[in-house]
């Protein structure tokens, strides 16, 4: 029997990023969904094919601090999401996933999802940079790609 799309996106997501072996990497399990929700409504979408998940986005505004520790390393993805206070004027946006199923890639779903979750951001709150930890190739060209879109800065891990 074959695999269902979210089976498989789970699959993806164990073999793109290390959550079950890296404590520092952020888990999305219930409560971080949750707050996630507080943060703001546009942090996760999806797109659904009529059979289920194809593609994940996530995206967290979050503060020029928290940013740059991040980017030096003097904070993990775990701590950047915790310290992420609610109820503030956020002025960046941490792109922190993009997942797509190989039959999906290339048709600019990730790209759509992610510019929509950045545009509905944008209308509450003065976005000025972006930034990304680069996992692959065509997760850096997504961010690249996004960057240009939005004419906003991009900064990397």
């Amino acid at each position: 029997m074959a695999k269902s799309n979210f089976e498989r996106m789970i699959e993806l997501a164990d073999t793109a990023f290390s959550v079950r072996t890296d404590p520092n990497q952020l888990s999305v399990e219930q409560n971080v969904i949750e707050r996630l929700q507080q943060i703001h409504p546009s942090t996760m979408s999806d797109f659904d094919d009529g059979n289920g998940p194809v593609v994940w986005i996530l995206v967290i505004p979050t503060t020029s601090s928290l940013m740059h520790r991040f980017i030096n390393k003097e904070i993990s993805e775990k701590e950047l999401f915790e310290l992420t206070p609610l109820d503030i004027q956020y002025d960046t946006i941490y792109l922190c996933s993009a997942m797509v199923l190989e039959e999906y890639r290339g048709k600019g779903l990730a790209k759509n999802l992610t510019m929509e979750a950045i545009e509905n951001i944008r209308k509450e709150y003065p976005i000025k940079t972006l930034f990304v930890w680069v996992f692959s190739r065509e997760g850096e060209a997504l961010a690249e790609k996004i960057a240009v879109l939005t004419d906003l800065p991009l900064n990397k891990r």
